[in-house]
């Protein structure tokens, strides 16, 4: 429940800055990724997932006197599904799946490249990542768990993530971005682990549709 009360909390104090100043506005995102979880479970593969959640976009700072901007704080929020699948002697135990979904948060900076110029349409963005662990769906043998136990120390996943979120981007047309973007984990996923910090990355290639035309440029 405190999950979903903070989830609503982070969507209405986007939707209030976005609301306190014109220019600013607020719209919807997805992505489709590759995840995986670092230092953990033999023979791995990233899960293929996807996010959608709400993004807003707030100018900060004017290029020149024409008024055209060129640096916002874009604050994020969506539903993101991560985890791997694990294929250990699939031939004896099957395959070994690892899904955890998450709702995560992000307050980026979002530089555009100065207006009037060639590269005006592109942008990068950086900025902090917090996830909340909502759903975990582990699926293996009892046989598989009893002789990698030694190895992987999985028995307890952390709820809560922070790490850093960064990528580039093009406006498609006014109210439509495309991006690439990458999110690497600080924190371990599996804490008890013994050979690393167990973190989550990510690549992902998505989009941002924005409510309203273009008016920063």
């Amino acid at each position: 429940m405190k999950k979903i009360n903070l989830l609503i909390a982070l969507f209405l104090f986007m939707e209030v800055s976005a609301q306190y100043s014109g220019e600013s506005r607020i719209g919807f995102t997805g992505n489709f990724h590759q995840g995986s979880i670092v230092n953990v479970h033999d023979r791995s593969n990233g899960r293929y997932g996807g996010t959608l959640g709400v993004v807003a976009e707030i100018p900060i700072k004017s290029a020149d006197i024409t008024g055209g901007e060129n640096i916002f704080l874009m604050p994020m929020v969506e539903y993101s599904m991560q985890g791997e699948n694990s294929t250990v002697n699939v031939a004896k135990w099957g395959r070994q799946k690892f899904h955890n979904d998450y709702v995560a948060a992000q307050l980026y900076l979002k530089y555009f490249f100065n207006p009037g110029r060639n590269l005006s349409e592109y942008f990068v963005f950086a900025g902090p990542r917090v996830e909340f662990l909502v759903r975990e769906k582990r699926e293996t043998s009892s046989q598989y768990e009893t002789t990698h136990f030694k190895f992987n120390h999985d028995d307890e996943i952390n709820s809560l993530g922070i790490g850093v979120s960064v990528g580039v981007g093009t406006r498609v047309i006014d109210n439509l971005e495309a991006f690439l973007r990458f999110d690497r984990g600080f924190s371990k996923v599996y804490p008890n682990a013994i050979n690393g910090v167990t973190y989550n990355r990510q690549l992902s290639v998505g989009v941002n549709y924005y409510l309203g035309g273009n008016r920063y440029y």
